[in-house]
């Protein structure tokens, strides 16, 4: 993909935003469903993290342990 000078200057939203605009209106289903499956990736990413972060709660300090320790 090329950009003009004019580009070089302008952020990503920016240019998303100028493209969008010339996009034929019959291409924006298909890109509203890529947006949104983007989306959903990034959802199903952090699944996982949040219940790894649940399950590894249990083995986190109190913080009064946690206090013990940065006095050794």
């Amino acid at each position: 993909m090329s950009y003009d000078k004019s580009e070089e200057t302008m952020s990503k939203r920016e240019l998303i935003a100028r493209e969008l605009d010339r996009l034929p209106e019959q291409d924006l289903d298909r890109l509203l469903s890529f947006l949104w499956s983007l989306k959903e990736a990034h959802v199903e990413a952090t699944v996982p993290m949040l219940a790894a972060e649940s399950a590894l709660s249990k083995d986190w300090l109190t913080p009064e342990e946690d206090a013990a320790w940065g006095n050794l």
